[in-house]
């Protein structure tokens, strides 16, 4: 279906000063930093490290096309994919653990990260896809100003674990043509032995309202690929159906039954996993199985099931 937006969002608050201001914004929380639900207090503008282990520049560790992603983001030339290093969740069983817990790849200016978006764009890729941008968006924002001034016209993906700040989600407002969150749990007790968030499930809800508040039902172009919306994804994992039941109940009847969800299939026991049971083993084909099945009976019919 092909909405009435033009893309990408951002480049209207550019022209009208509104951009800037949001970056002025965002830089001013890196002071005492409130980027996310942790609130860490720390001084970031002057190198201090809160919980996600990064200061005052974003860290990368890769950027190229990426043709692994859901199908609607690769299209035929790739999701331009930038992994950011660091991460505000704690998640045990992170299967990129050396980039969100181990800070692999090297600090960048916000010149350095625009030159980087304006080579994925030259490469072809179809959108700007920021990967576990939470504890970064003013580094983001400002490399986004830079390359948008020098021609840089993709739409952003904001591809998140979903521990945001509602106040950064409402900067990102007109930003953000693409959000796509991973909502893992909503069973406070799980979230806080497995991710050290105790508070994640309220956190997702209100993340993920306002994130479809913003941009709505995922809608693709003639030729299939994304250009606006919500893309959620949820990591079916093993012993823990009955979060994937509250969570496909959740997004049928809160946010909407038109959701493209992604029920993904590839858990394996990474990084502490192992000795935490009943995390420590791959899921089976009847847990997907039955992940699939409670997703198509809470009403979802845009299932991705190929990840």
């Amino acid at each position: 279906m092909e909405g009435e937006h033009t893309y990408p969002s951002y480049i209207g608050l550019i022209e009208s000063g509104e951009f800037d201001k949001r970056v002025s914004t965002s830089l001013s929380m890196l002071e005492s930093c409130c980027l996310c639900p942790r609130e860490c207090s720390v001084n970031r503008l002057q190198g201090e490290i809160g919980a996600c282990g990064v200061g005052r520049l974003a860290i990368v560790a890769s950027a190229h096309p990426h043709f692994g992603e859901e199908r609607p983001l690769v299209g035929r030339h790739g999701s331009g994919t930038v992994f950011l290093s660091g991460c505000n969740l704690k998640c045990i069983f992170c299967q990129n653990h050396d980039i969100s817990h181990g800070l692999s790849g090297k600090e960048v200016t916000a010149g350095q990260l625009a030159s980087m978006m304006l080579g994925l764009q030259t490469a072809g890729c179809h959108n700007l896809n920021l990967v576990s941008p939470t504890h970064v968006v003013p580094q983001i924002l400002e490399a986004v100003s830079e390359a948008a001034r020098d021609g840089f016209r993709l739409p952003i993906v904001y591809n998140t674990g979903g521990y945001d700040s509602m106040e950064v989600i409402g900067l990102l407002d007109g930003i953000v043509d693409i959000y796509m969150p991973d909502i893992k749990y909503l069973s406070r007790r799980a979230a806080g032995a497995y991710s050290g968030a105790e508070d994640y499930p309220d956190v997702i809800r209100a993340v993920l309202r306002e994130m479809h508040r913003q941009v709505g039902d995922l809608e693709v172009s003639a030729d299939g690929v994304a250009a606006r919306g919500l893309l959620v994804r949820h990591l079916v994992m093993p012993g823990l159906l009955d979060d994937t039941r509250r969570i496909v109940e959740f997004i049928a009847g809160d946010i909407s039954k038109n959701t493209y969800l992604n029920v993904m299939r590839q858990y394996h026991p990474a990084h502490e996993a192992r000795t935490h049971p009943p995390l420590d083993r791959p899921i089976t084909a009847g847990e997907w199985a039955q992940a699939v099945e409670m997703a198509e009976d809470a009403g979802l019919h845009r299932l991705d099931r190929a990840l």
